[in-house]
């Protein structure tokens, strides 16, 4: 347990990090239920074998065991950010491409948009509540990526809403670790302390 951490701060952590669990369950439910339409709606296999796509974050990490609370929030946070821009991009380009002929395509991509804003402000909250300063959105934005032929934009968006997928899956196991209670003292761990 961190010094400065009292018992409603480890009580109000614990309540985030279970309402964050809930949330980054929603989100992967409907990310998975999007992917499908998705698949469906662009004519693609499910099993396409998808290029990294530059900017995206990648949900998989060595010695995950070994980061601290703070790194994992960060992390996470960092990888939101960067699914917001890049589902924002989606949504533009389902738009140009279909304009209204799908509006449900592009309702449920804009509902997932607006979930994964959600989801990072809440990491932001769980950052402000250990008085950790929380990284500006850089005011450029990633660099425009290179204009993709159509097949290639269905591709990377196959791409980000697959690991979108997991990244949620990584968010619930890092908050569970973040909400567990320390064995010594049987509060939450404080986010500098915790593995």
């Amino acid at each position: 347990m961190a010094a400065a951490d009292s018992p409603s701060t480890a009580l109000r952590r614990r309540d985030l990090c279970s309402r964050g669990i809930r949330l980054a369950g929603k989100m992967r439910a409907d990310v998975i239920d999007l992917l499908d339409a998705y698949v469906e709606q662009q004519g693609l296999d499910a099993s396409a074998s998808v290029a990294a796509v530059e900017g995206m974050p990648l949900a998989a990490v060595e010695r995950w065991d070994e980061q601290t609370g703070t790194q994992r929030l960060l992390e996470n946070l960092a990888a939101y950010r960067a699914f917001h821009a890049l589902l924002a991009q989606m949504l533009e380009e389902q738009r140009e491409q279909l304009g209204e002929a799908d509006a449900g395509l592009g309702r449920a991509l804009a509902a997932v948009l607006l979930q994964v804003s959600a989801f990072a402000y809440h990491l932001e909250e769980l950052l402000r509540l250990e008085n950790r300063g929380i990284p500006g959105e850089e005011e450029d934005g990633p660099p425009p990526p290179p204009r993709l032929s159509l097949f290639e934009q269905k591709l990377r968006g196959l791409g980000v809403l697959r690991e979108l997928a997991q990244w949620a899956v990584r968010s619930v196991r890092d908050l569970r670790q973040l909400a567990k209670p320390s064995p010594a003292t049987g509060a939450a761990p404080g986010l500098a302390d915790s593995p």
